[in-house]
């Protein structure tokens, strides 16, 4: 992961263990990887023909945590509660965290312990092969599609919280090329699978807008 970026290490969390050979996700990983670094991020995210769908989410869905992870492990030194005291993403939009356990109600938090909790309860998700299994013969969920759905849509707030609040520093750090290029891919592929709700994602609506508007001229 540190080599797509080329950002080296960062205070962040450890990134998700690829999943072991010879299985189905494994080879898509492959195929995905090879795929994007033709530079084609509309072909990158579509499904390959005959593959398992719930298979191409899964491998996706580890990626882009560890990407966001990547990302946001960057700026955390300018994230701090006294500078972002709730989960924001501009003056409209503020996030609540519940999570059904310890917070049972929508409860305020700084941006900082928003994403910590997020990365987490994301973590807590992937790590259980009963929600996202990746030994051969063994099935997805049936909910395993709204799994997916709840971990991209909350992904995309740490998205829209690094564009919104932190990217004149992240343009300083010279890391703005590689946001730029997760969060395209990012949104084309919960685009191509239709993962999160228009109205989620008001607050990069124009960038969405111009993604979309690239991708149909290529």
């Amino acid at each position: 992961m540190s080599s797509f970026f080329n950002l080296g290490k960062t205070r962040t969390f450890k990134p998700k263990k690829d999943v072991p050979e010879g299985t189905p996700q494994y080879q898509l990983r492959k195929y995905a990887q090879a795929t994007l670094g033709s530079g084609n991020l509309r072909g990158a995210v579509q499904l390959p023909e005959g593959e398992d769908v719930n298979e191409w989410l899964a491998v996706h869905i580890v990626d882009f945590f560890n990407h966001v992870n990547m990302l946001y492990g960057t700026i955390t030194e300018f994230c701090t509660p006294q500078e972002c005291p709730t989960m924001s993403a501009g003056p409209r939009y503020e996030y609540l965290w519940e999570d059904g356990q310890d917070y049972k109600r929508p409860t305020k938090v700084s941006a900082p312990k928003y994403v910590d909790l997020l990365m987490n309860w994301i973590q807590e998700r992937l790590d259980d092969e009963t929600l996202f299994p990746n030994k051969l013969g063994v099935p997805f969920p049936k909910h395993f599609r709204d799994t997916v759905r709840t971990i991209a849509r909350r992904l995309f707030r740490v998205y829209a919280h690094l564009y919104t609040n932190h990217l004149d520093q992240i343009a300083a750090l010279g890391i703005d090329a590689h946001l730029n290029t997760s969060y395209r891919h990012f949104f084309l592929f919960t685009h191509e699978f239709d993962l999160i709700d228009k109205r989620e994602l008001g607050p990069l609506e124009d960038l969405n807008e111009s993604i979309l508007t690239e991708e149909k001229i290529r």
